[in-house]
């Protein structure tokens, strides 16, 4: 009866907040908020919207954060692994890579902003015998006009997510089979590689990229940390107007929200025209002959991007660490000259709080998630139907839809109902966005389960939830858990849903974090991101060691 409800409540808490959370931004945005006077429809709020000073550079700024960032990350990925797939090193860097896909948005971005300051420890080592820099230069590498300091800390994020989705679309191709007719044929790795193999991949990842552009191109806590701030992106500028005291700016911020899906569509628009010429360059390289035997320089080019990415956000949580834990340290000294946990004392008094509402709203939000995922797994068990294109695109739907144009909407709701700055409804608001990754995350392994271990307990007599609980479920337990570690770890990094609907009265560590960001002392922002990369990390931790420990003195029956 249970499996029953999965499908249908799971579409219910990922559509039905969605759905609620647009139609509670547009009226506004078109001047219908009858709670703050509004009665009538008006076009005058966008007008207001476009007449506000330098919109048009957030706007752009928005739109080439999603592109330029989808379009590196993707790049380095296609190239990594038409290069390197099925080799030793591969199997190295995606070891190295993936424990990167739990670190949150915001402790990456702080990271980089640590690396590479003025001020920032690549200055320091190199200072002053090869820059001859006494003093930190006046160059503006964080929050700069252009957006590359952003840009850059969401492609080191978006690698590990893309890497590890193409992973999982790879079993789709035969990559040994389709090597050797690429190699028969005289093309170079890379190129059979990307001929041959790399279409039927890209089909399956492509809901994973659209993903990452309409994220990159709304992202509010990496845009305050990293982007610029004259003008700075769009969807910074709506958290401004949302959070305003003057409460007739939440017409405009839901004008400037359906602004904001518009650049996401915009976006999505361009890189679907950016796929068809992609298209035709390859048939066009194709028809002509062009086999790329000599591809060692993109080959080892590849390599060092993704190395690179993945040392730059090691290097940037290392050098969090050592700032939560410095003394003095004046520049360019690469190390402090001394090591103190006051800053850890002194903050830990204020931390509890905050952590103790991120523990609870992401261990309530992921063990729904995980809940709800299960059931509507069992379900397809039962029916032997999986998901159509559709039921995908609803399971993306949270991640392709901008945060900024429903959350708004959602917190109006919330607000009419009285549920606002409440824990329940800011689990319900994280469950929406950890419900996608947890399915995604558990799918796969669950389908590829070999059910003739099933078959033989129904053999031996046993009832269908019996085998559940008893040969299924311990069997995936690992798998299980490492899915709720992903949820858990997204949950972690939520700002902007927590912002809007905790109101300032429920604070996360990732929210006071960013919140940090603007007051520039190093050292308590260094306590607090890397606490907030440090807790996802445990998650995953419990999740390795748990089914160790349960299942030690049953070792000899890994298959």
């Amino acid at each position: 009866m249970l499996t029953r409800l999965g499908p249908p409540l799971t579409v219910f808490l990922l559509a039905g907040p969605i759905l609620f959370g647009l139609a509670g931004t547009v009226l506004p945005a078109f001047g219908y908020l009858p709670a703050l006077g509004g009665n009538e429809f008006t076009l005058a709020y966008f007008a207001d919207f476009l007449a506000r000073p330098g919109i048009d550079g957030s706007i752009g700024l928005s739109f080439l954060a999603g592109i330029a960032s989808a379009g590196i990350s993707l790049l380095v990925v296609m190239f990594f692994v038409a290069a390197w797939a099925g080799t030793r090193v591969f199997s190295r860097l995606q070891h190295l890579v993936s424990p990167l896909l739990s670190v949150p948005h915001a402790a990456a971005a702080f990271g980089l902003a640590f690396l590479i300051a003025p001020s920032g420890m690549i200055a320091r080592l190199v200072s002053p015998e090869l820059t001859g820099w006494t003093r930190p230069p006046d160059i503006a590498v964080v929050n700069d006009p252009m957006g590359l300091a952003m840009i850059a800390g969401l492609v080191v994020k978006e690698i590990p997510f893309l890497l590890l989705v193409t992973l999982a679309a790879m079993p789709q191709v035969r990559l040994a089979e389709t090597r050797m007719l690429a190699a028969s044929l005289g093309y170079g790795r890379v190129a059979g590689f990307l001929l041959l193999a790399w279409p039927a991949i890209y089909a399956q990842i492509r809901l994973a990229v659209f993903a990452v552009i309409a994220f990159a191109s709304s992202v509010v806590d990496v845009a305050m940390i990293l982007g610029p701030t004259t003008p700075p992106t769009l969807a910074v500028r709506l958290l401004q107007w949302m959070n305003s005291p003057d409460l007739s700016m939440r017409y405009l911020a839901s004008a400037g929200a359906l602004a904001q899906l518009a650049v996401t569509a915009a976006a999505l628009a361009a890189w679907i025209g950016i796929e068809r010429l992609g298209a035709l360059l390859r048939n066009h390289l194709a028809l002509r002959g062009r086999r790329f035997r000599h591809d060692a320089p993109a080959r080892h080019g590849a390599l060092a991007a993704m190395s690179v990415s993945a040392l730059v956000v090691f290097a940037g949580l290392a050098t969090l660490a050592i700032w939560s834990v410095s003394g003095f340290w004046k520049f360019p000294d690469t190390l402090p000259q001394s090591f103190t946990l006051k800053t850890w004392m002194t903050a830990t008094p204020r931390i509890f709080s905050p952590l103790a509402t991120t523990l609870v709203v992401a261990v309530a939000a992921t063990i729904a998630a995980v809940i709800l995922a299960i059931l509507c797994l069992r379900r397809e068990d039962e029916t032997g139907r999986r998901p159509g294109r559709w039921a995908l695109f609803l399971v993306y739907l949270p991640l392709i839809v901008p945060q900024a144009a429903f959350l708004f909407g959602l917190q109006l709701l919330f607000i009419l109902t009285g549920t606002m700055a409440s824990l329940p409804a800011l689990i319900l608001g994280h469950l929406v966005f950890v419900m996608p990754y947890v399915f995604l995350s558990l799918s796969d392994p669950w389908r590829a389960h070999d059910r003739r271990y099933e078959a033989i307990a129904a053999g031996l007599g046993r009832k269908r939830s019996e085998t559940f609980w008893k040969v299924k479920l311990p069997m995936l337990l690992r798998t299980v858990l490492i899915a709720g570690a992903v949820g858990f770890a997204v949950s972690i990094g939520q700002y902007l849903p927590t912002v809007l609907i905790g109101a300032g009265r429920l604070a996360t560590v990732t929210t006071e974090a960013v919140a940090l960001a603007s007051g520039g002392n190093r050292r308590v922002i260094g306590v607090y991101a890397f606490l907030q990369m440090l807790l996802p990390t445990l998650g995953f931790l419990v999740a390795t060691a748990l089914p160790a420990m349960l299942f030690r003195r049953r070792r000899a029956m890994r298959i």
